[in-house]
């Protein structure tokens, strides 16, 4: 258990993560933040005053610490408009930023679209936590992912086992969902990994995809695992376009919780994460999607796993991308 886990962001993902982290006890106080709603000036004085009063993160806290008695958790959990609910904060989980959302003609955005309004988030955040709890690990959840992680790091500038992104545990569940289903089995034979961006050139690694142990081949075609994988690199876009808002959110905040355990009980797990890459399968300067060992101290090693010529060659497109995105990113953040 920590002293303290700090949240930004009191929507979907923030209200699972809140629930959860009190019902497992695994911080003594939860500080929940978040801005929502706004005061909009063009609005008549007496709704600025009704929205002044209204707050998200306050009343999200409120409400899930008025059942802690319910569940028998001695816990307290403290909401605010402003990141002064983040003081003292061992680990800090940030969903801030802005969900997509479906155009007029049914499509929605990609993550990189969102990019511009979300760096302007993250820039707040960064600021918010280096005044609060400079040296607490962070864990990104806000898309698009790999920049924004990159973002933060040029902006708190942490060692580089202290942040890292929630991307490979998400993705990784997907593909390992999708698997079980079509071949029959329970989810927990099977073992998959992701590697790469968290964004459409993702990239599920079928030479390292088993059931029970075997090779996922001895049981389903190349047809239906194609299918599978591509399903995979789609599978948030799935979601948003059968709910027709937000996005998944039960998944995400149960990934990032893996994530926060492996660190809390310092399990040193192998688990998949978006990590800062050092040379590692030739990259370098680069939040990438890669298998690593998390415990106390965060990302501890990154593994480096056997892939065949096929799956290099995707992830290299992949990284690609990653690095065209965060070269935008890095060109925005100087205007901000």
């Amino acid at each position: 258990m920590l002293k303290k886990i700090g949240l930004i962001g009191g929507g979907y993902i923030g209200g699972v993560l809140t629930q959860e982290i009190a019902q497992r006890g695994l911080a003594r106080e939860i500080g929940l933040v978040d801005p929502a709603p706004m005061v909009n000036p063009n609005d008549p004085p007496e709704r600025q005053e009704v929205v002044k009063k209204q707050s998200v993160s306050i009343g999200k806290a409120l409400g899930i610490a008025e059942g802690l008695p319910t569940i028998g958790r001695d816990i307290k959990i403290v909401g605010s408009k402003d990141y002064s609910s983040l003081k003292g904060a061992e680990l800090v989980i940030n969903t801030a930023g802005v969900p997509r959302k479906a155009r007029p003609d049914g499509t929605f955005p990609s993550r990189e679209e969102l990019l511009t309004i979300n760096l302007k988030v993250t820039s707040q955040v960064a600021e918010g936590i280096k005044a609060n709890c400079p040296d607490a690990i962070v864990i990104n959840i806000a898309n698009p992912l790999d920049a924004i992680v990159f973002a933060l790091y040029k902006k708190l500038l942490p060692p580089k086992n202290k942040l890292f992104g929630m991307a490979g545990v998400l993705d990784s569940g997907r593909y390992c969902y999708f698997v079980a289903e079509a071949a029959g089995v329970s989810v927990e034979n099977v073992n998959a990994l992701v590697l790469g961006g968290h964004g459409d050139d993702m990239v599920p690694v079928r030479s390292s995809c088993q059931i029970a142990g075997i090779p996922v081949e001895k049981f389903l075609p190349a047809e239906t695992l194609a299918k599978i994988e591509a399903r995979t690199r789609k599978a948030g876009g799935e979601v948003v376009g059968l709910l027709g808002f937000g996005s998944a959110f039960v998944s995400p905040a149960w990934a990032a919780l893996e994530m926060a355990e492996a660190i809390i009980f310092d399990k040193k797990k192998i688990i998949p994460v978006c990590a800062l890459l050092e040379g590692e399968y030739g990259f370098k300067g680069l939040f990438v999607g890669v298998p690593a060992i998390v415990g106390r101290n965060g990302v501890e090693k990154v593994i480096e796993v056997d892939l065949t010529a096929d799956e290099k060659a995707a992830l290299a497109k992949s990284v690609a991308g990653v690095k065209k995105t965060c070269d935008e990113a890095e060109a925005m953040l100087a205007k901000i």
